[in-house]
């Protein structure tokens, strides 16, 4: 019988504090580490921001304040983008990701992802469409952050 032990983010600092302990040149470490982000269902989604993270690991790093800042940096930085991209209002687009943090799940229905949307031509201007490319985004974003802070 084979026991299956769950990854979390935890744990992953943990490596990354290992790391940073062998002053960034245990590459065994790395690999460790990739392994375990890649057997996580839920840190999959995560990979990118822990790869970016680790790349910033230096001798003056504090492992768990530093990833701390550095998440809150990437999530206002990457929220901003789409915000940009999509032409969502800014305070009603941020009022939602922060309730459904809080939350534990974003809500894609009833009328939330309409109030963030840019004004729309109900005619011809495809917002089915548009509101799912939205959605798929805001759920991007979500599952990548969600549960690291």
């Amino acid at each position: 019988m084979i026991r299956q032990v769950e990854v979390n983010i935890d744990y992953i600092l943990m490596l990354v504090a290992k790391y940073h302990e062998s002053n960034c040149e245990d590459k065994s470490i790395l690999v460790s580490i990739d392994k375990a982000v890649n057997s996580s269902i839920q840190l999959r989604s995560k990979k990118e921001l822990i790869e970016r993270f680790i790349e910033t690991v230096n001798s003056d790093t504090r492992v768990d304040e530093d990833w701390k800042t550095f998440v809150e940096e990437q999530r206002e930085t990457d929220l901003a983008a789409i915000i940009a991209e999509e032409r969502l209002k800014q305070a009603e687009t941020k009022r939602l990701i922060n309730n459904s943090f809080r939350d534990g799940s974003l809500k894609t229905t009833g009328t939330d992802i309409d109030r963030i949307m840019p004004p729309v031509s109900r005619f011809g201007g495809n917002r089915g469409q548009k509101k799912q490319t939205i959605i798929e985004k805001l759920m991007a974003f979500f599952e990548k952050y969600f549960g690291l802070v």
